[in-house]
């Protein structure tokens, strides 16, 4: 397994990423205060009640930390994130009763 592997929660580190479906981990993201401030008030704004919009909100804003000088991310740890989090979704949650 990779030494970045160690991160991940097991059940992601096991499978094989879809790679073909990943951003290029090699791409550089300039901070942009700017661009970063937009994303965070799109997020805020599509924020609801339900857990679709909470969710749209946390991707949105998880995105908006490629542009923070101060964040350590990067497009695949967010591809990697967002897929996890669907693919609990779809299993019924982490919590089975």
């Amino acid at each position: 397994m990779e030494e970045e592997d160690a991160s991940l929660p097991d059940e992601v580190a096991e499978e094989e990423p879809d790679w073909e479906m990943a951003p290029d981990s090699d791409a550089e993201f300039e901070p942009d205060a700017e661009r970063r401030e937009l994303l965070r008030e799109v997020a805020e704004d599509v924020r609801g009640d339900s857990s679709e919009s909470r969710q749209v909100a946390a991707i949105l804003y998880r995105v908006s930390d490629l542009y923070d000088p101060d964040e350590d991310t990067s497009p695949e740890e967010i591809y990697l994130n967002v897929r996890h989090i669907m693919d609990i979704k779809e299993q019924g949650g982490l919590r089975k009763e």
